[in-house]
């Protein structure tokens, strides 16, 4: 058995590694011809372009991973059965849970590599491209809004920690690469929505540890809510050179409103989502995509599953093209599924485990269902 599964280890990782190859092959032709649509402009030069091309080709494999692993597979199984060397594995006592168990075996390694460039590779890689073109282009990160973009926050009596005494809405005209903002406006309320203090500022640096430093700071604090009568200035307005702010706003997620949600780690969605909860604020895309970034890497093992009916399979001609063509319209289907319930998932406003998982059962299903007819017939 030792034997039987390093020949397959060897001759499914030589045949999923050929065609992930082929298709980073064809969707970096394809990225690189958009770019250049925008070389020579703003200083956008050619090699800046190949390099954003190749730093985005992490993201290409994390997605393109389980399409791969199910056509190696069928290539190989095709021909196993091609040579009738399957057959002669199925007549030395090997059944079908016992190719199962070897293919889970070798899906257990694509899955762990899965999850390293879904977590770990893409998700920074995604983030050095896109500022790098920004730096090339002397660009920056700007909202679809024409009022710029806008996060909510809370406020507490001491710093992050505390009872809340209001909240707090953030007003960005623009974001640079290194991560300093621009056009800054701070709208405080207190715990009943009245209109505590509005703060303007010219820039704003990241200090860490959720601090910020203000820079050319006008400040207006209302007397509101008052009934004191005696009051005869309602509003106190000061100019001052900077402003310590504490905020539970970072850069990173300021980063997601700009990122899309689907080459975004899971622990940077959860950060993010629990951000939104904190405000009482919509979490369903953010969820649906965390719970898509658990499943996706289970759904190697159902693309093994798919493809070993196929082993079992014998046509007189064109068997093996046949096959690889059966596959690669499997994996574009499983994508688009994919992609497609995501959609209706939020439209709907489904559980967001249930979105997440229903595509991979769905293919479970059907794999097991080819796995039954190939044993009857």
């Amino acid at each position: 058995m030792k034997v039987i599964q390093r020949y397959f280890t060897t001759e499914i990782t030589r045949s999923v590694m050929f065609a992930l190859a082929a298709f980073l092959a064809l969707f970096a032709f394809f990225e690189m011809m958009g770019q250049l649509e925008q070389v020579g402009r703003n200083g956008y030069k050619l090699q800046q372009a190949v390099l954003y091309v190749v730093m985005g080709l992490p993201g290409n494999v994390y997605e393109l991973m389980p399409t791969a692993v199910l056509i190696g597979t069928i290539y190989t199984l095709s021909q196993f059965a091609a040579r009738s060397e399957f057959t002669i594995m199925r007549a030395s006592s090997m059944s079908t849970a016992m190719a199962a168990k070897v293919l889970m075996r070798i899906g257990l390694g694509f899955a762990v590599m899965t999850i390293l460039f879904g977590e770990l590779i893409s998700p920074k890689a995604t983030e050095w491209a896109e500022k790098l073109k920004l730096q090339a282009q002397g660009a920056s990160l700007s909202s679809q809004f024409r009022s710029g973009m806008w996060a909510k926050d809370v406020i507490k009596d001491q710093g992050l920690e505390g009872n809340v005494t209001g909240s707090r809405f953030i007003n960005i005209q623009a974001i640079q690469p290194d991560g300093r903002i621009s056009g800054v406006k701070l709208y405080e309320l207190d715990t009943e929505f009245h209109m505590a203090r509005m703060v303007t500022a010219t820039t704003g640096v990241y200090q860490g540890n959720h601090q910020w430093q203000l820079n050319d700071v006008l400040q207006s604090d209302f007397a509101t809510g008052s009934k004191d009568r005696s009051i005869t200035e309602p509003v106190k307005t000061r100019k001052l050179p900077s402003l310590a702010l504490v905020s539970e706003v970072t850069p990173e997620i300021l980063s997601v409103l700009f990122a899309d949600p689907d080459r975004m780690s899971a622990y940077d969605l959860r950060a993010y989502t629990k951000h939104l909860e904190a405000n009482n604020q919509r979490t369903e895309r953010y969820e649906i995509a965390f719970w898509k970034k658990i499943v996706y890497p289970l759904s190697i093992f159902v693309m093994l599953a798919l493809a070993l009916p196929f082993a079992y399979l014998h046509f007189r001609a064109g068997g093996v093209s046949l096959k690889i063509f059966t596959g690669i319209m499997i994996g574009v289907c499983f994508q688009l599924i994919n992609s497609l319930f995501s959609h209706l998932g939020l439209l709907n406003t489904w559980p967001a485990l249930v979105t997440a998982a229903l595509p991979s059962l769905l293919f479970m299903g059907l794999a097991i269902g080819a796995l039954w007819w190939v044993e009857r017939h």
